[in-house]
């Protein structure tokens, strides 16, 4: 640095010298001038809090504003003598560093609004979406309709119960969705379940055994969204006994589904059972039959259809879609909240069912190849040559922290109108696909929308945003736009601000007689884990996708 650049950096600095440290109250100068005087011999190591500072600069040696207290310090001494450059660097230096401090209280207030609003939206609970019961714990309790799903490990059938009975029936089907859209197509209808509210998940046991405890035991994982009192008072002092592994357990969330009751029973000769899946009956049912003669049920709520037979009847809106999109990155960060990977992710495994307004509600299902244990959260070792992009050895891990965010970006070129990149006859194959490789999506799709898929489909997870920071990012382009255009230029303090009056919103639209809507939880969910390095990180990716835009342009 030259002395003529000290010295106007110096000039330019001068302002904030005066005001940080010559306008102040006398007695404060005065004390400082004081503590001055009084310190004599030599400094011994452990260096006392000076009299002349405020509160907030006690203990200054441990502080990044007791340095630059120092450092102005410092600088006024060496006012008399010393070379103008010297001076200056000082000076600018010292009054750098209390800038700075301001920047950290500026973000300490910040930190602190945002936890503020984050205890006061956590302690709002989401609305089950049937009346409580308490009963339902033998199959014997429910009456079973047709079958209305079927996978590689278990059969789905409608159900009803006297116990249960849904809040209220929703204004919206895909009939209607079909009907209004006019559209002349033999794809198969799906009207809203309300003869049968319930659906019952009957898993096909080929070698857990026939005891209960053993069932519990092997597919444990299917339990991880049951509600805390989904099994009875034996089952549960079975699993948690000394019987075997016992998993996480998700709290209630309105874009994961919920098991209401799980328990075993003898397995019944259901509709469709000789034609569907006859080789995992037991040999009571069919004598060529391999199946165990007892298995686990879970009784959850019946939804209309799949992601994936929705899409194959209607193409959402851009609003639409991005909700939907932001719906299951709110649900994949709340399994990863509580230390859960889904790892199966895909349109066949998302539920759908409709808000009041007709929007698309998502719900994640299908628990049964999750990593839900306790002792290793999202990263599990690996020891074995079962990935091809890894390679195994002592203290090696596969981390899952945002394997399901890269299934939802993929899962966006369903919602638009395209083809799954990665599932379509000549797909790009996941372990060594390019990222220049991928698709373009629709032109209907928003553009920040098309940035988070971008960026969650990263080849190195690295780069990958988690499933906030994305989640942070629709957020703010579906209900901040407006802050947004300021915000890479805005104080924190702004944007705690605009935090506050969306909270104040989302208050007083949650006391309306409308029930809750989508788009009403998705502001709660973003409300309740706002945290402020996410937003940061989200705000920059987004000014970072506008630059990249602008630059396209010209």
């Amino acid at each position: 640095m030259s002395v003529k650049h000290a010295v106007s950096r110096g000039m330019e600095l001068g302002r904030s010298v005066f005001q940080l440290g010559l306008l102040k109250p006398a007695a404060r100068l005065a004390a400082k001038f004081r503590g001055e005087r009084l310190r004599v011999g030599q400094p011994s190591r452990t260096v006392q809090p000076q009299t002349f500072l405020p509160a907030r600069y006690r203990y200054y040696r441990m502080s990044l504003s007791g340095l630059a207290a120092q450092l102005q310090s410092g600088g006024f001494r060496r006012l008399v003598g010393g070379s103008p450059r010297n001076r200056v660097v000082f000076l600018a230096f010292g009054v750098g560093l209390g800038l700075i401090e301001q920047q950290f209280e500026d973000d300490r207030k910040s930190v602190a609004a945002c936890q503020q609003i984050q205890a006061m939206f956590k302690k709002k609970k989401f609305e089950t979406p049937l009346k409580s019961f308490v009963s339902g714990y033998k199959l014997e309790d429910y009456v079973i309709g047709k079958q209305i799903g079927k996978g590689c490990n278990a059969a789905v059938y409608e159900a009803a119960a006297p116990f249960a009975v849904p809040r209220e029936s929703e204004k919206c089907s895909l009939v209607e969705l079909k009907s209004n859209s006019n559209e002349q197509s033999a794809s198969p209808q799906f009207p809203y379940p309300t003869i049968y509210p319930l659906a019952v998940k009957m898993m096909w046991n080929m070698g857990a055994g026939s005891s209960s405890e053993a069932i519990l035991n092997s597919m444990s994982q299917e339990l991880v969204p049951a509600t805390p009192h989904a099994l009875k008072q034996e089952g549960e002092l079975s699993l948690n006994g000394h019987f075997g592994w016992v998993p996480k357990t998700v709290p209630a969330h309105p874009n994961v589904i919920r098991v209401y009751r799980a328990f075993t029973a003898d397995v019944p000769l259901l509709p469709g059972a000789v034609e569907e899946y006859p080789d995992v009956l037991p040999t009571r049912l069919n004598p060529m039959g391999v199946g165990n003669n007892r298995t686990l049920f879970l009784v959850m709520k019946n939804y209309p259809c799949t992601l994936r037979q929705y899409l194959h009847v209607c193409t959402p809106a851009r609003k639409d879609g991005t909700l939907m999109a932001l719906q299951l990155l709110e649900g994949v960060d709340h399994l990863c909240r509580q230390g859960i990977a889904h790892r199966d992710l895909k349109s066949d495994n998302i539920l759908l069912e409709f808000d009041s307004g007709g929007c698309p509600r998502l719900v994640i299902t299908d628990f049964g190849c999750c990593l839900a244990d306790k002792s290793c959260g999202l990263e599990l070792p690996y020891n074995g040559r079962w990935v091809a992009t890894a390679t195994p050895g002592p203290g090696v891990v596969i981390d899952y922290s945002k394997a399901d965010a890269w299934a939802v970006g993929s899962i966006c070129y369903e919602i638009f109108g395209e083809p799954n990149p990665f599932y379509c006859p000549h797909g790009l194959e996941g372990r060594s696909y390019q990222e220049t490789q991928l698709p373009t999506l629709p032109t209907n799709t928003p553009a920040d929308v098309q940035l988070v898929v971008r960026l969650l489909l990263r080849r190195n997870p690295k780069k990958r945003p988690s499933a906030r920071v994305a989640a942070n990012m629709l957020h703010l382009s579906l209900w901040g736009r407006r802050a947004l255009a300021t915000l890479d230029r805005a104080k924190l303090s702004e944007l705690a601000d605009w935090l506050l009056c969306q909270s104040a919103f989302v208050l007083l639209n949650g006391r309306g007689p409308s029930g809750s809507s989508v788009e009403a939880d998705l502001q709660r969910c973003f409300l309740s884990n706002i945290d402020l390095e996410d937003l940061r990180t989200a705000i920059g990716f987004l000014v970072y996708g506008q630059q990249l835009s602008s630059a396209v342009t010209l």
